[in-house]
């Protein structure tokens, strides 16, 4: 059996570290046999009327990820650290209910139909111009103030190893052309690869770039800083910004500069530098173009190593770009699944992608979905241990 997809029902009662989250088995033991490591029972809640659950998918490794239907979030992946401990290198929520507020900064989400930033909320199709919902500063973020993140999606399928949420996202809002239908497949095989595959169609033109904004710490959640992890970009160019996060239009090379991690470097090492583009951002926050280095059906995207744990993760995807964004937002409004808050920088995103502001870009690849086309895309993140 490739692994378990179950709606949980059950409490585990469980024993927590700082970094890593794990119950008092052996390693052997936790192969054999998989015990809850959430509650689905508390998690579960109503939210405008609607129910959100908890859905699990575990693997013979002892691998668990959580997932819940309100914004097809992933809430929660423990994956074995270098000691054979599981950890928690994903930030969530214990309660549904967490989630549905303002405040919270996009947790393990699906973002769309547009991911990343449009220039003051306004692009063009076919010399129509289309106004979208302003929620940040002067530009669209994530498709808006709802967006498909604040949305029930519907558990259309499942099996041992996969469950799909499937929404539509009304003609008209947030101002968006189209109804559009999105489709999100969650997949977790026993080489410890979880893969999220996108599937889109809409009535209308229009404009659709989905990914996850999952925000990881692979020392574990609530562990501390993230800017001992190690990080390697396969990108040779990065698409710079002005002052309020929208690209120039420029492709920049990132070599001799803070943007250069071409090579396995610490993410704070070049951090704080006098740079007016990180200050923008007030760190990294940032599109990076990837080279397109192959492996197999893949583009390699990012190599992260966590500095206490050992743990590995490993990139890939069919996106041309990758947002980079180390935390510097996060500023301890919300408390996490283990008790602790999202204090500053102590998790990072990594958001495949097409490149932000493409509608109003014509030098970037295009965004654009026509009636009867199909919009695919997929990325898979693998874990290892050093």
């Amino acid at each position: 059996m490739k692994g378990k997809m179950t709606l949980l029902g059950l409490s585990v009662m469980l024993t927590f570290c700082i970094s890593c989250q794990h119950s008092k088995t052996s390693k052997t033991a936790q192969t054999d046999t998989v015990s809850a490591l959430m509650d689905s029972t508390s998690f579960k809640a109503s939210i405008e009327q609607k129910n959100v659950y908890l859905y699990e998918l575990s693997n013979k490794n002892g691998v668990q990820a959580y997932f819940t239907n309100y914004g097809a979030r992933l809430v929660g992946l423990w994956v074995p650290d270098s000691n054979g401990k599981l950890c928690d290198v994903v930030l969530g929520f214990s309660n549904a209910s967490a989630y549905n507020n303002p405040k919270e900064p996009f947790f393990g989400t699906i973002v769309g139909p547009f991911g990343n930033r449009i220039a003051k909320g306004k692009f063009k199709l076919d010399g129509k111009s289309y106004h979208l919902a302003v929620n940040n500063g002067p530009n669209t973020l994530h498709g808006g103030f709802k967006g498909v993140h604040f949305a029930h999606w519907t558990l259309k399928a499942s099996d041992t190893s996969s469950l799909t949420f499937a929404y539509t996202l009304p003609d008209g809002q947030e101002g968006f052309p189209g109804n559009i239908q999105m489709e999100v497949t969650y997949s977790l095989n026993d080489d410890n690869e979880l893969m999220i595959t996108y599937r889109a169609e809409s009535d209308k033109k229009t404009v659709i770039n989905l990914t996850n904004h999952a925000y990881f710490n692979l020392n574990g959640e609530g562990s501390g800083t993230i800017l001992d992890h190690q990080l390697q970009l396969f990108a040779n160019q990065y698409t710079p910004v002005d002052s309020t996060l929208i690209p120039t239009g420029q492709l920049a090379p990132v070599k001799g500069t803070a943007f250069d991690f071409t090579t396995l470097k610490s993410i704070g090492k070049d951090i704080n530098v006098n740079d007016e583009q990180l200050s923008y951002g007030k760190g990294y926050d940032h599109n990076f173009v990837l080279d397109k280095e192959k492996e197999g059906d893949w583009y390699k995207a990012a190599h992260v190593v966590g500095d206490k744990s050992g743990i590995v993760l490993d990139l890939l995807t069919t996106e041309p770009g990758i947002q980079f964004y180390s935390g510097n937002f996060m500023n301890e409004q919300v408390q996490l699944k283990n008790g602790t808050k999202d204090s500053f920088r102590t998790a990072f995103c990594l958001e495949p992608q097409h490149f932000p502001d493409a509608p109003n870009q014509p030098t970037f690849p295009t965004t654009v979905v026509n009636p009867g086309e199909v919009y695919q895309t997929k990325s898979l993140y693998r874990f290892s241990v050093k």
